[in-house]
């Protein structure tokens, strides 16, 4: 028993002696600018601590021999140090780390993207859900179009800018479409050559456009009419006009030919303006676009246009107040006479392309244009100004008490 108890007191002295065989190893960790760093691993086998945010750190470890101690950090150079700490002692280490530093292959980064053409493209929906006296893809150039702007909602007629009209390109499937079709711009103005039920894509460009398209100033619109491939029919009509669309591949895939017809008729709408007048315009135009594929290499395009324009004229009478309540005076017009205008245009294009690979492409456009104008009018105006009668009670309020001056118009025309 005697020997049992002397032996748990010889090992009892023995462990507290080897507990006792320890250093403590401490220090600031810092870089090269002398900041400290946070973060920092300090270990050896596998005992080991964290650097504070002051760069502080404090490791025990086994006193009497050479340790190896291994400072790392991911933004850091690892650091290596064999250090022998006495017993029950303390030892300062403040190591400064380098930033670490790596050499890594050279990365290269691609895209794919379209060529920047400096076109806008335009909703063919919204085109033809467009409503107005004369709609078209050119009254909603002048919502979307920068610096685009229109004489009258009656005209088709744009410019770019303070421009004139004629510096706009036209361009159909490639093909250059010459303006103006129509003489008149306003009321005696038909319908636009540019047929929305024969389109497919619209672009425009109020500048910037590409060298390919002409040596134009202001402005370029890109028609491209589609191809038909199945039989249909699709016909529109409302209160000023109606329109039909035919269109098919009649003898193989390679053939393609779509028909429109349309016919407008504006009286309903310039009769409620404040001439007392019989105003009858009727525009009708038929367009056609034949195409045939004769190979994936060559194929042939023909667009054609015929539009016959009618206007019929007959003024009656006008009359304009103005002035104030107290003073208010009359100008009244009396018309005796007519106007008959018509206005025929035929348009016709042949286009024939070829490619020969995917970066050279031949076409050769040949077009012929004719239009012929017929104006005959004989128009005399009698007009006089007067004061008109204020007085609430009396009979002819409203009427013209006596004429103040008279004066008298003749417009006079034969154009064939």
């Amino acid at each position: 028993m005697k020997k049992l108890i002397a032996g748990f007191l010889i090992l009892f002295l023995f462990s507290g002696y080897a507990f006792a065989q320890t250093g403590t190893l401490k220090g600031t960790i810092i870089d090269e600018k002398g900041n400290p760093i946070e973060g920092v691993s300090i270990r050896f086998d596998n005992i080991g601590t964290v650097s504070n945010k002051k760069g502080e750190y404090q490791l025990t470890i086994p006193s009497g021999k050479f340790i190896t101690i291994i400072f790392s950090h991911i933004s850091f150079t690892s650091l290596s140090k064999r250090i022998r700490v006495p017993r029950n002692r303390t030892v300062n280490f403040s190591p400064k780390l380098q930033t670490k530093t790596e050499q890594i292959d050279e990365v290269v980064v691609k895209d794919d993207r379209d060529k920047v053409k400096g076109l806008d493209r335009v909703d063919i929906e919204t085109v033809k859900d467009l409503p107005g006296a004369n709609t078209g893809i050119e009254a909603t150039l002048r919502n979307i179009g920068l610096g685009v702007s229109g004489t009258n909602e009656l005209s088709t007629q744009y410019n770019v800018r303070g421009g004139n009209y004629d510096e706009n390109l036209v361009y159909i499937n490639g093909i250059e479409v010459y303006r103006p079709f129509l003489v008149r711009s306003g009321q005696q103005e038909g319908l636009s050559f540019l047929n929305p039920n024969l389109t497919q894509n619209v672009k425009f460009s109020s500048g910037g456009f590409q060298a390919k398209y002409g040596d134009k100033l202001s402005s370029v619109l890109d028609i491209q009419y589609r191809k038909a491939r199945e039989f249909s029919i699709n016909a529109d009509a409302s209160l000023l006009g109606a329109g039909i669309t035919v269109e098919g591949s009649p003898f193989n895939e390679r053939a393609s030919v779509i028909i429109g017809v349309r016919y407008r008729n504006n009286s309903l709408f310039v009769n409620s303006k404040d001439i007392e007048t019989n105003f009858r315009p009727n525009f009708t135009d038929v367009q056609s676009y034949l195409s045939y594929d004769f190979s994936d290499r060559f194929s042939l395009e023909f667009l054609s246009n015929f539009s016959l324009n009618n206007y019929d004229y007959t003024p009656v009478s006008r009359r304009t107040n103005f002035g104030s309540v107290e003073g208010t005076q009359a100008l009244v017009v009396n018309y005796n006479g007519q106007e008959e205008d018509q206005y025929l245009t035929l348009f016709g294009a042949l286009k024939a392309t070829y490619i020969v690979n995917d970066n050279f492409v031949l076409n050769v456009t040949t077009s012929t244009y004719n239009a012929q104008e017929e104006e005959y009018f004989d128009i005399l105006a009698n007009y006089g100004i007067g004061q008109v009668n204020a007085d609430f009670g009396s009979d002819n309020f409203g009427n013209v008490q006596f004429v103040q001056a008279i004066g008298s118009q003749l417009d006079h025309a034969r154009n064939d």
